[in-house]
């Protein structure tokens, strides 16, 4: 009985190669399963900063599309990534019902969640799940929370706060500052960061005020800040408010130069406020021009090609963030969190952004940044690393 069955597997086999060889298909494929590997990724796809979702969401698809054409072999099955997004709305709630969905479906590895309000009470569920959780949040407490899992893609608020406070100080000559944030984890954290900065260099705090990540008028507080005449006005928050907060101190007549960190960062502040970001925003943000990497140039034509739109900000950071999870899984030889997390700390690649290596906590290590201005409603670049 054996060797009958033997004998007709062997058959089986000669007739599936016949078969293959007629169809024109390699015969390495009847032996080699596909194995379909679901990676989550979370990010607000729905109000004030979908754009930034959208952009995050779009380089974490490129990359996985990259992937999938190298037919990858992983622990000897052949590899379909899937890109499985969820909305998290920018909001710490939704956070938690999405981030449980996720480890319920049992994706593979996360991407994500965009905003650090959002990523930090999330990472809890996925520590809980093993799941290797590379994100951009930016709020040192990301890596501070003694989770093995969480990795960390650009230059943290510590980097980029301490940057743009020695810019405040020794390029501006600002000595008296002003500081307004939003009172999320993102805004707040960046804020805490320069003040502590520009106080260490030398400068002083002559105002600090708050708003919220969905106010829109700033008129009361930037009226109140105009009588200490400041030289520098700090915002921590996002675009959305902060090309409002230009706007508007354009029209009260404030004179002192708007500062902010990545949030600030992008193309939309500039539409937002009509074009008063021009000679008056300063702002810093992780990572070298993606223009002056040595493969950035070529992913911004692609990322332009596939999705009709430039790149806003972090699409290249999901993009090197799938490719870090790729990359941990290639190393261990296997798609099972369990067994793949522990390679993730040795990942080591040349990336879109730059080299791509972490810490024994998942910061980036030997972060970059940058300075930008604004000109005719585009940035440009003004100092950095």
């Amino acid at each position: 009985m054996i060797v009958l069955r033997t004998r007709r597997t062997a058959r089986s086999t000669a007739l599936g190669i016949a078969l293959a060889s007629v169809l024109g298909l390699p015969t390495a494929a009847l032996a080699q399963a596909e194995q379909t590997v679901t990676i989550g990724h979370a990010g607000p796809l729905t109000g004030a900063a979908a754009h930034w979702g959208k952009d995050n969401d779009n380089g974490a698809r490129l990359a996985v599309e990259d992937l999938n054409k190298q037919g990858l072999v992983i622990g000897g099955k052949k590899i379909k990534f899937v890109l499985q997004s969820e909305d998290d709305q920018a909001d710490p709630k939704q956070a938690m019902v999405v981030a449980n969905k996720l480890a319920d479906m049992g994706v593979k590895g996360m991407l994500g969640h965009f905003n650090s309000g959002a990523a930090i009470p999330a990472s809890a569920v996925y520590s809980r799940a093993g799941l290797p959780d590379v994100s951009t949040a930016t709020n040192p407490t990301f890596t501070k929370q003694g989770y093995n899992n969480v990795f960390r893609i650009l230059a943290s608020d510590d980097d980029v706060g301490m940057a743009i406070a020695d810019f405040t100080v020794k390029d501006l000559k600002a000595k008296k500052i002003a500081v307004i944030d939003d009172r999320t984890a993102y805004g707040q954290g960046a804020a805490e960061v320069f003040t502590r900065g520009v106080k260490g260099l030398g400068g002083t705090i002559v105002a600090q005020e708050f708003g919220s990540d969905k106010a829109t008028d700033f008129m009361a507080i930037l009226t109140s800040i105009k009588a200490k005449q400041p030289d520098v006005v700090f915002y921590g928050g996002m675009d959305a408010q902060g090309g409002l907060i230009a706007r508007q101190m354009k029209q009260l007549g404030i004179t002192a130069k708007l500062l902010g960190t990545d949030g600030l960062c992008t193309n939309e502040v500039a539409k937002i406020s009509g074009g008063a970001v021009d000679d008056l925003l300063y702002c810093t943000r992780g990572g070298k021009e993606i223009e002056k990497t040595s493969k950035g140039a070529e992913f911004e034509q692609r990322y332009k090609a596939r999705f009709g739109v430039e790149v806003l900000t972090y699409a290249p950071y999901l993009y090197d963030a799938m490719m870090a999870l790729a990359a941990g899984m290639r190393a261990a030889n296997s798609v099972e969190p369990e067994a793949y997390l522990p390679a993730m700390r040795k990942v080591k690649f040349d990336g879109v952004t730059g080299a791509i290596s972490f810490d024994a906590k998942g910061n980036l290590q030997k972060p970059d940044f940058t300075v930008f201005t604004y000109k005719d409603g585009k940035r440009v670049r003004v100092a950095g690393s």
